[in-house]
């Protein structure tokens, strides 16, 4: 596909990634990256996975992933690192900058005169903060559940059955996690608000959505939620002063672009390293050695 075909977007959201889980479906993230020419890209929170990072599972394809958002740093493109929880280690970094690279912890974008608050969303998550090892342990069954989904996905694909998602299932059908999340919601509305804020842009909850909140006084502020790339492979756009979720299931292009650009051989690292994943990342965008990051630990 030449460079000119390429679907031009003027900024890019896409969170909750989790580089380096089973669950990630980097393949299909990477197919829709090459479908499209990004002026801005928001990396808004757990990108990669710390908390489930295992040093014999980190393949190509979710390098390959890497690769190509850095090489967008050689073509000028703007990206913004949003630190989420599951990549927190990388909040002692914020404000730091390489290029056109910058890790931020949140972010104010004034887009077409208006303006858009984007972080993550985990600092407002009560959770998070006061029962850490709970939610990394509820992290952990997420993602056991999710390898158990995709083999239940490969029988039912053989007796010709569609798709099923077990922890979307359970999710959606416990009262509490819905009140969580719409609680969540309308705390940062109403703090949008009072700020003067007219977009909120977060991850976090892996419920892609697009809807005006109002507070008691019938003010409105326009939530935006990017989704995930595990089961919804939704991301948000802004084009033309206009904000759309974009999701995977319903690009035909993205979904064929293999077939225009082949892709490259996948081998999986058995021995793969923490250093030796740094210091390949670090060769493409020129950071400095992970020993210099140890010492400002």
């Amino acid at each position: 596909m030449k460079k000119d075909c390429k679907r031009k977007v003027e900024l890019v959201v896409l969170s909750d990634i989790h580089l380096g889980t089973y669950g990630c479906r980097a393949k299909e993230l990477l197919r829709y990256l090459k479908s499209i020419d990004p002026e801005t890209v928001v990396l808004n929170g757990d990108i990669i996975d710390i908390w489930q990072f295992k040093k014999r599972y980190f393949p190509t394809s979710h390098m390959k992933v890497i690769k190509h958002i850095t090489s967008l740093l050689s073509k000028k493109k703007k990206i913004y690192y949003v630190t989420g929880n599951h990549d927190e280690m990388l909040r002692k970094f914020t404000g730091f900058q390489i290029g056109t690279l910058e890790i931020v912890n949140k972010i104010v974008l004034p887009l077409d005169g208006k303006k858009a608050w984007i972080f993550h969303g985990d600092v407002f998550d009560n959770s998070v903060h006061h029962s850490k090892w709970l939610a990394k342990l509820g992290s952990i069954g997420y993602n056991f559940l999710i390898v158990i989904n995709m083999l239940i996905n490969v029988v039912t694909r053989l007796f010709k059955g569609g798709k099923i998602s077990l922890s979307k299932r359970v999710k959606d059908g416990v009262k509490s996690a819905i009140s969580h999340i719409n609680r969540f919601e309308k705390t940062i509305a109403e703090l949008a608000i009072q700020n003067g804020y007219d977009f909120i842009v977060c991850g976090h909850t892996h419920q892609p959505k697009l809807q005006y909140i109002a507070d008691k006084k019938g003010q409105e502020v326009l939530y935006l939620n990017s989704g995930d790339w595990i089961e919804n492979l939704t991301a948000l756009e802004y084009n033309n002063q206009e904000w759309t979720i974009y999701a995977y299931a319903n690009d035909p292009v993205a979904q064929m672009i293999d077939e225009i650009i082949p892709p490259e051989p996948e081998e999986i690292k058995l021995d793969f390293k923490i250093e030796q994943f740094y210091s390949e990342l670090a060769e493409e965008i020129h950071v400095i050695p992970m020993n210099v990051l140890r010492a400002k630990a």
